[in-house]
């Protein structure tokens, strides 16, 4: 928790104590539903909620944007981007039902009430959102085709409306068909942490 203290100086007591309630809520969880790598799961605050919360220093959600997190997993980013912006909506969908089991129960038990969490693939969510986050679901090119169809017309925050995508590794070829549109900012300028060497955001408006 102090690493999201160290970059994240300004929440508020009660997001304080969401995020602290995080630790114990995933370990508990993860006993019964594998959602983070067991060898992970003592990194969560740095490998997950702190990677989630990168989409944050590219953009500060206005209120009531609608965001998608498509394949969400055990919760990534949406959670954290949830508890980080309280006047902003997600929707959380994964393909898998476990999961979505554990998104709805620890959203529950912090008491976020700007989480909608629907056991769905994203062939199937017809909703129309202002962003769609992910966490390295699939390549580029594939997810773009799949939530096109999901991006509002109508923009309301700083940049256009569009994908934020976490990825790592060489991003090169995944965003070559965008790459007059696409923006990569590497991870490692926002945090000094090794881990987040070959890290990327990728942001493409659509």
């Amino acid at each position: 928790m102090t690493i999201i203290q160290k970059y994240f100086p300004h929440l508020t007591l009660h997001q304080q104590e969401q995020m602290s309630a995080l630790w114990d809520l995933y370990h508990e969880w993860n006993e019964k539903i594998n959602v983070i790598s067991r060898k992970d799961i003592d990194n969560l605050y740095e490998h997950h909620v702190l990677h989630s919360l990168a989409i944050a220093n590219a953009l500060k959600f206005r209120e009531g944007t609608q965001v998608l997190d498509f394949g969400t997993g055990g919760g990534f980013p949406g959670i954290p981007l949830a508890i980080l912006f309280p006047e902003s909506h997600f929707t959380l969908i994964d393909g898998t039902g476990k999961k979505i089991l554990v998104v709805k129960a620890i959203s529950e038990a912090i008491g976020l009430e700007n989480v909608t969490a629907k056991h769905l693939r994203g062939e199937e969510e017809r909703g129309r959102y202002d962003f769609i986050v992910s966490r390295a679901v699939m390549p580029l090119p594939d997810l773009v085709k799949i939530v096109r169809k999901n991006i509002s017309k109508t923009s309301r925050n700083s940049i256009a409306n569009g994908i934020l995508c976490l990825k790592g590794g060489n991003v090169e070829s995944e965003v070559q068909p965008f790459h007059k549109l696409a923006d990569v900012s590497p991870l490692s300028n926002w945090f000094e942490e090794e881990w987040f060497k070959e890290k990327h955001l990728i942001y493409l408006p659509l």
